[in-house]
């Protein structure tokens, strides 16, 4: 199935879709949807840096709740996490999408799939050709040998999977794969817009 297809099957569950080809055509259609002024937060993404998504916000005429906002202490961090239910905007990526358009992702703490979920008025997933799979196996598998163990790498985490590579269902006290979570259609028509990107990015 090529990308321009998938696009129709998300818009399908009413999640509006569109191709682009690369973080210049991302970065055209966020500054297109989210106007000056407006409240933004993201969820936590390598996609976002790599794409240049971060130092856009902080550029712009935004009340951007910036989770990377150097010297937050974590008290403050998870204060940006509750003001993030509110925003008007909530921008993040996810861990795998299906043909069917299922939307996977595994979290931590559950703040970026709880926001995905609900709360903030529109969500932007920016997804990368390379995070689609065929089905829900597929994206389970897929978050094991590749987004788990690279974000647990990420977050200097003591998990089993930092050194093998390869997600070992652990009882690690840092275990990144605390909720998993599956995204098969949304309610509230329009929500959740999800932007397919022709360039890598992101694990």
């Amino acid at each position: 199935m090529d990308l321009q297809t998938l696009a129709t099957v998300f818009t399908n569950n009413h999640m509006p879709s569109v191709v682009l080809k690369n973080k210049e055509d991302v970065l055209a259609y966020l500054r297109e949807q989210i106007v000056d002024e407006s409240t933004v937060a993201v969820g936590g993404s390598t996609t976002l840096f790599q794409f240049g998504i971060i130092d856009e916000l902080r550029s712009r005429n935004l009340n951007f709740y910036d989770r990377y906002a150097p010297g937050l202490t974590p008290a403050q961090i998870q204060e940006v996490f509750h003001h993030s239910f509110n925003a008007d905007a909530y921008i993040a990526s996810a861990n795998a999408v299906t043909l069917k358009g299922e939307i996977v992702n595994i979290d931590r703490t559950g703040n970026r799939v709880a926001a995905m979920m609900y709360g903030p008025k529109k969500v932007y997933l920016i997804v990368s050709a390379s995070k689609v799979v065929k089905d829900l196996d597929e994206a389970r598998e897929r978050i094991r040998r590749v987004a788990a163990p690279k974000n647990a790498q990420r977050l200097n985490l003591k998990t089993p999977c930092v050194q093998t590579g390869y997600c070992m269902d652990c009882e690690s006290p840092d275990r990144l794969c605390a909720f998993e979570t599956v995204i098969k259609r949304q309610a509230i028509k329009d929500r959740i817009h999800v932007i397919l990107v022709e360039e890598q990015g992101g694990f």
